[in-house]
């Protein structure tokens, strides 16, 4: 994009994953960080989540899309495809998952963790686009960088959760607690091993996900490229008011 500026953000919890990318997009200011570094040099369990999701609302962001390459945990949920979560299930045990140590206590809802405005933009989105989307699952997010045993995986599948990945949490409920319109897209890039009723699924390796996810990555711009003019000029109450009454 020729106006694209890139911006170095400081904040109090250190510094973001890479250099803000700044650009208009449809008449709109978007703003583009990548989680895993520009050379993809962070793993997902030492990503700063905090400083990226405050470096966004420092620069004015009110709306984040968050794609993750993620496995399939129900045989109904193809590779290829996208699911537009609609809940989370945090597995993880060792990441800065709050803005809030006090000395006030905060406690921000997450019984409805992602946008429904941004969901229904994203999931309209990809039906126009011919995309298979799923429009609700619940991604569980493990702590990574190993993937499941499966033990682990059976017991995710069982339970009836559709997705997992390395990375949607705690991106997505810091981003609620700075009241900022999130959604997940997982694009699907493989079945997980434990996936119910799929015995000859084998273990999985990185450089196969890279394949399905680098032939994601046109469809996922296409995605983001269509949604950005539809998305609100106001934000969704669900998130701009996620601090009324959390506050002790």
């Amino acid at each position: 994009m020729p106006d694209a500026q890139e911006v170095a953000v400081d904040t109090p919890y250190g510094a973001p994953s890479a250099r803000v990318v700044l650009a208009a997009v449809a008449g709109r200011r978007v703003a583009f960080l990548p989680r895993h570094g520009v050379h993809h040099e962070y793993p997902p369990h030492v990503i700063n989540y905090r400083a990226n999701i405050w470096a966004l609302k420092e620069l004015g962001v009110r709306w984040v899309i968050g794609p993750c390459a993620s496995g399939s945990l129900q045989p109904h949920v193809g590779i290829g495809d996208f699911v537009v979560c609609d809940q989370f299930v945090d597995r993880t045990k060792s990441r800065a998952d709050t803005f809030y140590d006090g000395p006030v206590a905060t406690h921000v809802s997450a019984a409805d963790p992602f946008s429904p405005v941004l969901r229904e933009v994203l999931i309209d989105g990809c039906r126009e686009l011919g995309i298979t989307v799923h429009e609700a699952g619940t991604v569980v997010v493990i702590e990574g960088p190993r993937f499941s045993t499966r033990a682990e995986s059976r017991w995710f599948s069982s339970m009836g959760w559709e997705v997992i990945n390395m990375t949607a949490y705690p991106e997505a409920h810091l981003a609620r607690e700075l009241e900022l319109c999130y959604a997940n897209v997982s694009l699907i890039t493989d079945y997980d091993v434990g996936l119910a009723g799929r015995e000859d699924v084998r273990a999985v390796t990185a450089e196969e996900i890279l394949q399905v996810l680098v032939a994601n990555n046109e469809r996922l711009r296409n995605l983001v490229m269509k949604v950005i003019p539809r998305i609100p000029a106001d934000p969704d109450p669900h998130c701009a008011q996620a601090l009324s009454g959390a506050r002790i």
